[in-house]
């Protein structure tokens, strides 16, 4: 069980902290308006918190400093950027995402290294695939015999500067293709992966299990 921070209590945010507590997290859900916690259901055990997302005392009553990932959701895009640097920044949470409505901003964003989901292609599933692990290997292609399936990995950060082919050769998959800087790239030999990549996959769906775990721990030191 992991602990999840979510700002803005809208439908996007409700939608997230019923899954996530669903998958048997915990969630903290932070909304300025009170009444926007009546979108949670009738029964919802996470914490409710009135305030500011991107005030640290706000995000400090959410438990934000032992937090496994921070969605900032909220209406805003300046809000969602703020808290989502906040959260990262001075409470070190690995794993961030920030709702974002103009993709223009959003892709100068992403050049900074911050993810994000622009909302004219945003979904709930696509924010879930960004910092829950069990859901990041589902995959958004697969071939008609289902032995294969193209997905989205997420990689322990001590992957950077590692090549690509040492990462397929470690996990028995073929990358397909990067995103670096909102843009895609076919990998080469001598592609590394760097910070702020996303790692797109051809991978053999009875090896998904293996593949996260490989991935989400540091790489093995040769002897």
């Amino acid at each position: 069980m992991a602990h999840f921070v979510i700002m803005g209590c809208g439908r996007v945010g409700a939608t997230l902290a019923h899954a996530l507590e669903d998958s048997g997290h915990s969630v903290a859900i932070i909304d300025q308006d009170e009444r926007a916690f009546r979108r949670l259901r009738t029964g919802f055990g996470g914490r409710k918190i009135t305030g500011v997302g991107f005030d640290q005392d706000t995000l400090k009553q959410a438990d934000i400093e032992n937090a496994y990932a921070f969605a900032a959701v909220s209406s805003g895009d300046n809000s969602n950027i703020l808290a989502t640097r906040v959260a990262r920044e001075t409470f070190h949470v690995e794993h961030v995402v920030a709702r974002i409505y103009d993709p223009g901003r959003a892709e100068i964003y992403q050049r900074l290294g911050i993810p994000t989901v622009a909302a004219v292609r945003w979904s709930a599933d696509q924010v879930l695939r960004r910092i829950l692990p069990e859901t990041a290997i589902k995959g958004d292609f697969r071939e008609p015999s289902g032995r294969l399936f193209l997905c989205e990995l997420a990689l322990h950060p001590e992957w950077i500067g590692h090549h690509i082919v040492d990462i397929e050769q470690a996990t028995e998959i073929r990358v397909a293709y990067l995103t670096r800087f909102g843009e895609g790239i076919l990998p080469g030999p001598d592609t590394s992966y760097q910070q702020g990549d996303t790692v797109h996959a051809m991978v053999v769906s009875t090896r998904s299990a293996d593949v996260a775990r490989i991935l989400a721990a540091a790489p093995l030191k040769e002897n």
